[in-house]
C-alpha cells in the first residue's frame, strides 16, 4: 500500500518557488525520484497562493520512506529549506483500495 505525502512549502517573496526550481535544477529531485521505492515526486503551484508550493511525494511503503529519511539526501533538502526560510505543512495518506470504484466518474 503506497504512502502519499503532501508537503506544502510556504515562504516569502517567491522563496518556495525558488526552492522547487533549485531542487529540480540541482538534480536533487531527480536523485529522490531514482531512490528505491519512490513512486512520485512532483511540485505543483496553487493558483490562489503564489507563496506556496505543493510537493506530492509517494512511496511504495513505510520502509522505503524510512530509507529516504535516513539517506544523505535529507541533509541537502534541509539545507535548501533553511536557505529559503520555508515553513511546512504536511498531510499523509495511504492508498484506498476502493478508489478504483471512482473510475466511472473520471473522464479520460
Amino acid at each position: 500500500m503506497s504512502i502519499i505525502i503532501n508537503l506544502y512549502y510556504t515562504g516569502k517573496n517567491g522563496a518556495a518557488r525558488a526552492f522547487a526550481a533549485e531542487m529540480e535544477s540541482s538534480g536533487t529531485a531527480a536523485e529522490i525520484r531514482a531512490e528505491e521505492g519512490n513512486e512520485r515526486y512532483e511540485y505543483f503551484f496553487p493558483a490562489n497562493d503564489a507563496e506556496t508550493v505543493l510537493l506530492i511525494d509517494r512511496w511504495r511503503d513505510q520502509s522505503a520512506l524510512d530509507a529516504h529519511h535516513a539517506s544523505p539526501i535529507m541533509a541537502k533538502i534541509a539545507a535548501l529549506r533553511e536557505k529559503y526560510d520555508l515553513h511546512m505543512k504536511v498531510e499523509r495518506f495511504t492508498e484506498d483500495a476502493g478508489a478504483k470504484d471512482d473510475a466511472k466518474f473520471i473522464r479520460k
